[in-house]
């Protein structure tokens, strides 16, 4: 068995505990201490971290380097770019509340909701008919939606549904939304498994 080595780094950050969109906020925080070139080390026990922070990083420039599983924690690596690197966070520019969304399928519009959500979230409450595809296994499986098809994607808060969105629409999907407030603001029904 090989021993794994040791990494160096500038600035730990603890999210244990915290679900999204907190260990974004909080790796963005930390982002801003440190000098270009130095690398943090982000722990988080939240499953979605995973492919939160690999999105955050290729959003906004910063590196990621890697992701290390030590029992129930994640240690994610980044090392922060130069401001030559780093790119303006850009949000997708195509949303709907969840008021909205409500009401289209109350009105029974013929649309595909996808929930981008962990399983775990998904089975302890999803809108009624969503698709669950967790953000990190989208790239892996977005040939099973249409391209052709109007997408609603959602997760918790609107993060993992906004990198989601974006991810499709750069696939060739041209009528994809992100669900703003996500399932933190879902007044409509819910389905349980």
């Amino acid at each position: 068995m090989q021993r794994m080595k040791t990494i160096t780094v500038d600035k730990v950050v603890d999210a244990k505990g915290l679900s999204c969109p907190m260990p974004i906020v909080r790796t963005k925080k930390a982002m801003g201490e440190l000098q270009p070139g130095q690398v943090m080390e982000l722990q988080a026990t939240d499953k979605g971290s995973v492919a939160d922070i690999q999105g955050w990083a290729k959003t906004t420039g910063h590196q990621y380097l890697g992701t290390r599983e030590e029992g129930d924690v994640f240690k994610h690596y980044l090392r922060k770019a130069s401001t030559e690197e780093t790119k303006e966070e850009i949000k997708y520019p195509y949303t709907i509340t969840t008021e909205e969304l409500q009401k289209r399928i109350e009105h029974r519009e013929k649309i595909t909701v996808v929930d981008v959500r962990e399983p775990a979230e998904y089975a302890f409450g999803r809108i009624p008919g969503a698709k669950s595809i967790p953000l990190g296994e989208l790239e892996s499986r977005f040939n099973e939606l249409n391209p052709e098809d109007e997408i609603y994607v959602v997760c918790r808060t609107g993060n993992r549904s906004d990198y989601a969105a974006r991810t499709l629409n750069e696939k060739g999907f041209k009528n994809v939304n992100n669900v703003i407030a996500g399932m933190a603001e879902w007044k409509g029904e819910i389905e349980k498994d």
